[in-house]
């Protein structure tokens, strides 16, 4: 239907980079004097509350270390992707890059969307939950900003604004004494992305010339002046590089325009001719 295939992997580096937020948090347990006796690193994948709920507590069989995982232990995962108005760029603004030395790469102002994400913490009691989290709230206030490379062929860096909403506690202790118990923690974040269009390519404009007409009106019908009514100004603008490179912005000055290129550091040669130079 639109004509184009195109896919810069947006949304899963936003899958990504709330991932590696949490993949990098450790907690430590102390014997009765105080001294560190253990170090946990705390895994993180991605996966639903329910399904990850289901291998913590239902496996019937707790003596297989590979079948349930162990706590503490993070998930997480995305939920609703919303239109947000109230960041909406202008429709035409564009960014551009150099292709080559006669030709742009450009792209059209991306769209924002807001990414729902839930992080959930596992553990098996209170005070290892309150490690974790503790080392986690004192960065989102109540936002944490990345700048992450979203489109690397345009050189497009974003800074996303990770905004935490709510926390929620819930304590899994109903069922059997048997089943395996766990506290869970919520965390309720709004990533505040960007979704981009396809990137196009374009050639650099190297001179532009308009001319003005100011048409006489004697009868008062303007339509009647349309088209016959000679040139009354004319300008025109183009680079301005000289033949040992060096910037200009006079015309005599000034190898052929054709011969320089959009990398160049060049002037700018403007030049205004009047209704008598036009019509010598």
């Amino acid at each position: 239907m639109f004509g184009q295939t195109f896919y810069f992997s947006t949304i899963r580096k936003y899958v990504i980079l709330v991932g590696t937020l949490f993949n990098d948090i450790h907690i430590t347990r102390t014997d009765a004097h105080g001294n560190v006796t253990q170090l946990l690193e705390v895994p993180i994948t991605y996966g639903p509350k329910d399904k990850m709920l289901a291998r913590v507590i239902e496996d019937p069989t707790l003596s297989r270390q590979t079948a349930t995982p162990t706590l503490p232990m993070i998930s997480f995962e995305m939920g609703q992707i919303k239109y947000d108005g109230s960041r909406k760029l202008h429709t035409t603004g564009r960014s551009s890059v150099k292709n080559d030395a006669n030709s742009l790469k450009y792209q059209y102002n991306p769209v924002p969307y807001n990414f729902d994400f839930k992080v959930y913490i596992y553990v098996k009691n209170a005070e290892d939950g309150t490690k974790i989290i503790e080392q986690i709230l004192p960065y989102f206030t109540p936002d944490w900003t990345s700048t992450v490379n979203l489109i690397p062929e345009m050189d497009i860096t974003m800074d996303i604004p990770i905004i935490l909403n709510g926390i929620n506690y819930e304590d899994k202790y109903d069922g059997k004494f048997s089943q395996r118990t766990s506290i869970v923690w919520t965390l309720d974040l709004l990533l505040k992305g960007y979704i981009y269009g396809p990137v196009r390519n374009s050639n650099v404009i190297k001179f532009v010339n308009t001319t003005f007409y100011i048409p006489p009106v004697p009868d008062g019908q303007l339509p009647t002046a349309v088209g016959v009514t000679p040139p009354a100004e004319r300008v025109t603008v183009q680079p301005g590089l000289t033949a040992n490179g060096q910037p200009t912005s006079i015309a005599s000055l000034t190898v052929p325009y054709t011969q320089i290129d959009a990398s160049e550091d060049y002037g700018f040669v403007t030049e205004i001719y009047n209704e008598e130079q036009l019509n010598e």
